[in-house]
C-alpha cells in the first residue's frame, strides 16, 4: 500500500506539473474544466508531499482576480480534509502500520501517546522538542501552524497537507481554531489577486 501510494503520489506531482505548464499557455477556462481543475486542488493539497499548490499557482496566472476567492476556499477545505483525517486515523491502527514498516521510534512515541489526555500529551511533545519550538507548542500553537503552511520550503516537512495531518494526529488542536487559523494563513495571496485584479506570474 505504501508503494502505492507513492506512486500514486508521483504520478500526481507530474499531472500538476503537465496540467501547471499547459495553464500558463491557456487564456481562459472552460467552467466544467475549471471546477475539475479547483477540486483537484483541493484533493491534491491535502495530500503530504504532493507539490498541488503549483496548480493552485497556475490558476491565479490564467483566470486572475475571478477564481481568486474560488482557489482560496479550494486551500483552505483541502487542508482542512487532512487535518480532520490526522485526527481521524486511530493510534492503534497507526502503531501497527508505524511497526509493519519497521519504523519503531515514531511507533513507539505513537503507543506513549495513545493513552495519555491532552495535556499530558503536550507535555510529552514539548519535551521532545528543542526549547524554541516547545516554547511555540506551550502558548502559540496556532501561531506556529499558521507560520508553518507559509514557510517557504515547507515541501521537505510534507507540504501543508502533511503538516495539517500531523496536527490533526497530535490531537491537540480543535477543528474551529484550526479552521481560522488555516484561513488566515492563506488568505494574502488570494486576497492580492482579488483586490488588485492580478494575475501571478512565476
Amino acid at each position: 500500500m505504501l508503494v502505492l501510494f507513492v506512486w500514486l503520489a508521483q504520478r500526481a506531482a507530474n499531472w500538476v506539473m503537465e496540467e501547471s505548464d499547459l495553464l500558463k499557455a491557456s487564456i481562459g477556462l472552460r467552467p466544467g474544466l475549471l471546477i475539475g481543475l479547483l477540486a483537484a486542488y483541493s484533493a491534491m493539497i491535502a495530500l503530504p508531499f504532493v507539490p498541488g499548490v503549483e496548480l493552485g499557482v497556475a490558476l491565479l496566472m490564467v483566470e486572475g482576480a475571478a477564481v481568486a476567492p474560488l482557489v482560496y476556499l479550494a486551500t483552505v477545505v483541502g487542508l482542512l480534509v487532512a487535518f480532520v483525517a490526522g485526527q481521524s486515523i486511530p493510534y492503534g491502527a497507526l502503531h501497527r502500520t508505524l511497526s509493519d514498516l519497521h519504523l519503531r521510534r515514531a511507533g513507539d512515541l505513537v503507543a506513549r501517546l495513545a493513552p495519555l489526555d491532552r495535556d499530558q500529551r503536550l507535555a510529552l511533545l514539548r519535551a521532545r522538542l528543542p526549547a524554541p519550538l516547545a516554547t511555540l507548542m506551550d502558548g502559540h500553537r496556532h501561531l506556529a501552524l499558521a507560520v508553518l503552511v507559509n514557510l517557504p520550503g515547507n515541501s521537505v516537512l510534507g507540504g501543508g497537507g502533511g503538516i495539517l495531518l500531523l496536527a490533526g494526529l497530535t490531537r491537540l488542536f480543535r477543528l474551529a481554531a484550526v479552521a481560522l487559523t488555516v484561513a488566515l494563513a492563506v488568505a494574502p495571496v488570494p486576497i492580492l489577486v482579488w483586490l488588485f485584479d492580478l494575475k501571478l506570474a512565476l
